[in-house]
């Protein structure tokens, strides 16, 4: 029996639940958060949707923690959310706590599952739950590059006026705004982007795509996106689930590749039953592996300002 539980009960969170419901990748679905009856009410209310959307994944809403037992996958939305003006990083300090508690829970009643971070800053966060867990780093990614370039991919398709199923494109890097969108691999049917449109509409469009997720908070005035986000980490937990093995752009531990090392960071990875199965390597120009190196030295002073304030 497939069970996912996913701890915290908020709009990423219930978003999720109710895809991975619809797509019945779970038999059991486990909506975990630490305000009563918010979980409970959830759950119930999709459990009826099943009539009607015609599925039948059962689902559950708790606080008690011990009821993610034998989760196979354990996706963590938890945490507080950006407002206008915030910057991912600004989350740093007050999500640990909550991250930190999230994954002793985690290791106590399921210490077999794989974990998906999406909790903010998301890079940072799944560093922080790996050392916590002390789970092999295959077992714990962060969701990040798979928001990234769906976002990337909607503002090519638009601006092109073609279907978005058409494009093909990869981000790289944290899941900020030194992200590192790559267009030169990016296709339209399998025409490279860079013969499409003149440098300067990409570095546009690159520019929008960085900044996707700050345009959304500016304009939701007092949360930040969760369909996308949503989304974005079903479709990692379908590849799991499925041992489908999709290669995605996610935030992995990096031991030398790309020439980075001890760091979460955005790159494409072969997901599959057993979590992180492969790192792709792309063969990146000087000026790409270069941006890579800038973004991942913002993450190592967010760790490093992280395991400093915690001692």
């Amino acid at each position: 029996m497939k069970k996912i539980s996913i701890i915290g009960a908020g709009n990423v969170g219930a978003t999720t639940a109710l895809f991975v419901a619809q797509k019945e990748l779970a038999d059991e679905i486990v909506l975990v958060d630490v305000l009563p009856g918010l979980a409970e009410g959830k759950a119930l209310d999709m459990a009826q949707a099943g009539a009607i959307e015609r599925f039948e994944t059962k689902l559950t809403g708790t606080s008690d923690y011990s009821k993610i037992h034998n989760s196979q996958l354990v996706i963590i939305t938890a945490g507080l959310t950006r407002k206008p003006g915030m910057s991912r990083e600004d989350l740093l300090h007050q999500n640990a706590s909550i991250i930190e508690e999230i994954t002793l829970n985690i290791v106590k009643y399921t210490p077999e599952a794989i974990i998906i971070v999406v909790t903010n800053p998301v890079d940072v966060m799944t560093y922080h739950v790996w050392k916590v867990s002390g789970f092999p780093a295959q077992m714990v990614l962060g969701q990040a590059g798979v928001l990234d370039t769906a976002r990337f991919c909607y503002f090519i398709a638009q601006e092109l006026k073609v279907s978005a199923k058409a494009i093909s494109a990869i981000i790289l890097g944290g899941h900020g705004d030194s992200m590192v969108p790559l267009p030169r691999y990016a296709t339209v049917s399998g025409i490279p982007l860079t013969e499409l449109m003149d440098e300067a509409t990409i570095n546009r469009l690159s520019l929008r795509a960085q900044k996707g997720g700050g345009e959304i908070v500016e304009l939701l005035k007092t949360g930040s996106a969760f369909y996308t986000p949503a989304s974005a980490t079903v479709q990692m937990a379908e590849s799991i689930l499925k041992d489908k093995k999709q290669i995605l752009p996610c935030s992995v531990y990096l031991e030398g590749q790309y020439g980075i090392s001890n760091i979460y960071i955005g790159v494409p990875v072969k997901l599959g039953i057993n979590g992180v199965e492969e790192i792709i390597e792309l063969n990146l120009t000087e000026s790409e592996l270069s941006q890579l190196h800038a973004s991942a030295k913002i993450y190592k002073q967010n760790i490093f300002s992280l395991t400093m304030d915690r001692r």
